[in-house]
């Protein structure tokens, strides 16, 4: 299964399911059908890489040539790499992702700590009001307000937890039409599955911008694990969250609250999740086009050029 998509404007996400063997000529990517591995002409393409944005790997037998990682990195295209479960397992990103690279390096590392808060302050601040919205649109308009308000009382840093009292709130709500008690666990039953993934890829996306706009991906806000190489993008992903959050309740309601396997037809709709329309600074644009406009006011405001990161509302 090769599942690629044709958004326009953006660049393309492609999903590979089957065996397939990756290989670079005349500056495009080659998806070929091994021998003997059946023959489908339509599942063979070509890709110009200066087009690709994510290629995803879901299968053990996928083969893939030296000079295709080396092009794929000098076109900061991030490539996923998916475990014996089919859930995203690793990321592999390039070094060098902006000409100024070094400097933008500086400036976020000697970011003072007010100026962290603050901006954490406006992450959390809008992916508290993103739930809440997304609350109102399912139809529970009465907990949606709640969580509305309560995103007005984020302070700086968020040292009332209020993302912690929200997420409680927001879980709580979001399925209980079709599904009681439901915890967010990565390890718990039915949608978490689907949470994963598609949380997963949107954390590539992010990553894959953060380097584009010449920030360390490893170095968050907020996030500290030492163990954690994409700390900067679980910070920049949070207000993207109810996005997908929103997507899993919908496939949900398509099929009336029952469990639901991660098949290529659910994965194809995830992926799709990356051109969906949002609102940015008043103006529309794919997910994947907004997520970069975030990492650059990231950018500006490590430098001292913005005081304000542009996320969506929904």
């Amino acid at each position: 299964m090769l599942v690629f998509n044709y958004l326009p404007m953006i660049k393309k996400t492609i999903y590979l399911g089957n065996p397939y063997h990756i290989r670079l000529k005349n500056a495009q990517l080659e998806f070929m059908v091994p021998e003997g591995k059946g023959i489908d002409s339509l599942m063979t393409k070509k890709v110009p890489l200066e087009d690709l944005g994510v290629l995803i790997l879901d299968h053990p037998q996928i083969t893939i040539t030296h000079p295709v990682l080396q092009q794929i990195a000098a076109f900061n295209v991030a490539l996923v790499s998916c475990d014996a479960n089919h859930m995203p397992a690793s990321l592999l990103m390039p070094l060098e992702g902006h000409n100024t690279q070094q400097e933008r390096f500086r400036a976020q590392i000697n970011a003072s700590e007010p100026l962290k808060k603050q901006l954490w302050q406006q992450t959390i601040k809008c992916k508290i009001y993103n739930q809440g919205k997304i609350l109102i649109a399912i139809g529970k308009s009465e907990e949606g307000e709640y969580l509305l308000k309560l995103s007005e009382e984020v302070r700086s840093g968020d040292t009332a937890n209020m993302e912690g009292r929200a997420a409680a709130y927001y879980w709580k709500n979001i399925f209980s039409n079709y599904i009681e008690q439901f915890t967010r666990d990565r390890i718990g039953p039915s949608p978490n599955h689907l949470l994963n993934y598609a949380y997963a890829i949107i954390r590539a996306t992010v990553a894959r911008a953060l380097v584009g706009s010449g920030l360390l991906p490893t170095l968050g806000i907020h996030h500290q694990n030492k163990y954690n190489a994409y700390c900067l993008a679980d910070d920049i992903m949070e207000p993207y969250r109810p996005y997908a959050d929103k997507l899993i309740y919908e496939i949900l309601l398509l099929n009336r609250g029952n469990e639901i396997e991660l098949s290529k037809e659910i994965k194809g709709e995830i992926l799709a999740l990356l051109g969906k329309e949002v609102i940015l600074n008043n103006t529309r644009s794919p997910m994947m086009v907004a997520i970069q406009k975030t990492t650059s006011s990231l950018a500006q405001c490590y430098e001292g050029d913005m005081r304000k990161l542009l996320y969506p509302e929904c």
